[in-house]
């Protein structure tokens, strides 16, 4: 059975996907499947990345230069997969710089994965959301190369990448990719956080709006309601990194002098 249908409309697939478009076309025969990956492996067509989880070569032969589009990866890591963090500002367009590491949310743990330069790894969704049964808030639907993927969306982007700082760079890196985002919808934003509740990140989502308040258009409203979640006591931006930092009230927050000064902009 010819496969160049299945392979011209999944560049990266899985086997679960292998096995349904063989089932439309009638044959559902495990041998048949095996024997199909190993003919097309050893002909330089589809490479594997890692178990169940394969990339097709356009030109077949050298499979070790073949071009391969990491964002796919990452979305099929697992059947749940969500483009995340900075990997999310990657693949619409908003981060300072590019990463070979690459972060998607997942509902289970799944092993790290390195294919050539990159490297694949798995956060979980965060609890407050599989309790409530929120998973998929500000989850979005998007083709790449004709292949689709989830990735979380600007809003969701925002909060997560405040909420988990480690996983997104620097703060140079983390303020300058979200200072590239010419708009969010701020009703979203204010809804993740208060989903999330957590107080530490309500206050540093507060803080960035507060600071972009005008190229942002933040409204008097939004902030309102991430006062009200706001730490009683003095929390860090940055828990690994308690020093040089400077107390924000409004926001019970103790900021780096680096982000209040912006010395990335300081011309040496």
């Amino acid at each position: 059975m010819r496969l160049n249908e299945f392979f011209s409309q999944h560049s990266v697939f899985t086997l679960d996907e292998l096995d349904q478009f063989l089932e439309y076309r009638g044959s559902n025969n495990p041998s048949t499947r095996s024997a199909l990956i190993a003919y097309h492996r050893r002909h330089g067509r589809i490479i594997s990345v890692r178990r169940g989880l394969y990339a097709v070569s356009a030109s077949g032969g050298e499979t070790g230069s073949a071009p391969v589009d990491p964002y796919l990866l990452a979305g099929k890591m697992t059947g749940d997969a969500v483009l995340s963090y900075h990997t999310a500002l990657e693949f619409h367009g908003k981060a300072y710089s590019v990463f070979k590491r690459f972060h998607y949310l997942t509902g289970r743990k799944s092993q790290p994965v390195k294919f050539r330069h990159f490297e694949f790894r798995y956060v979980l969704t965060p609890k407050a959301l599989r309790t409530k049964g929120k998973e998929n808030f500000g989850v979005e639907s998007s083709e790449r190369a004709g292949v689709q993927v989830r990735v979380t969306s600007l809003e969701r982007t925002l909060v997560d990448v405040l909420d988990r700082p480690a996983l997104s760079g620097s703060w140079e890196e983390i303020w300058r990719s979200l200072e590239s985002v010419e708009f969010f919808k701020l009703d979203r934003v204010t809804e993740y956080c208060l989903l999330l509740a957590n107080a530490t990140t309500a206050a540093k989502v507060g803080f960035f709006l507060e600071q972009h308040r005008k190229t942002l258009m933040v409204e008097e409203k939004h902030l309102k309601e991430l006062l009200k979640l706001r730490p009683n006591r003095p929390h860090y931006l940055e828990r690994r990194n308690r020093k040089n930092g400077n107390l924000v009230a409004q926001w019970n927050l103790v900021v780096p002098k680096d982000i209040l000064d912006r010395t990335w902009e300081t011309v040496a």
